[in-house]
């Protein structure tokens, strides 16, 4: 279904956040077709992020679907559980959705292990793809066919990953998410007095 066997020869999909919502997310919610169509559309809390290849669409080691919004992410093995705080995603100076993000946990709700594997979820602020300058006459389309703002902003596009460096996911006593490059720059600090070689 998925795979990178659907992208044609010499196509990389290495979408922004922006694009991710502007050019998918939002034409999916308006019942418009997505150009190429390549992600698939999965059921919420179906499979383990392991299982995803194959079924969603991979490009390098990422996987994208889409999937209908729930409150409760949990699959056969163990759930997604929130990490940091919700971003906003902008386009043309205007926030047009949100990425929350979240980490897979194996186990037991409260007696589970942290893995490294990482969930982007984007979601639109409204369902008219956060378009506060939409026109009267787009939102008489969808009431036509029937496509209510509370079943667009239903959807959501997924961002699946394994990270490399668990610490890109780990996070300190003010919440803040460091990568792994900031956690080499944090080491340095414990050599206040560093002299260079004098020639």
């Amino acid at each position: 279904m998925g795979g990178a066997s659907n992208l044609p020869p010499g196509f990389h999909f290495f979408p922004s956040d922006e694009e991710l919502i502007v050019h998918f997310l939002r034409r999916k919610a308006s019942l418009l077709p997505c150009r190429p169509d390549i992600v698939p559309t999965l059921p919420p809390n179906r499979y383990d992020p392991w299982e995803l290849n194959g079924k969603a669409l991979e490009a390098g080691n990422q996987w994208y679907f889409f999937s209908h919004s729930t409150q409760s992410r949990t699959s056969q093995n163990g759930q997604w559980n929130p990490i940091g705080a919700d971003e906003a995603v902008s386009s043309g100076g205007r926030n047009i959705g949100l990425k929350k993000k979240f980490i897979f946990s194996i186990g037991e709700p409260f007696q589970s292990n942290k893995t490294n594997w990482v969930m982007h979820e984007y979601h639109l602020l409204d369902g008219n793809g956060g378009s506060s300058t939409s026109s009267s006459s787009g939102k008489r389309s969808h009431k036509k066919k029937g496509h209510s703002n509370k079943e667009s902003s239903n959807w959501v596009i997924c961002r699946v990953f394994e990270s490399s460096c668990h610490s890109q996911v780990s996070f300190h006593e003010d919440d803040m998410e460091l990568s792994c490059l900031d956690e080499v720059f944090l080491s340095l600090d414990d050599y206040d007095e560093v002299s260079l070689p004098k020639n």
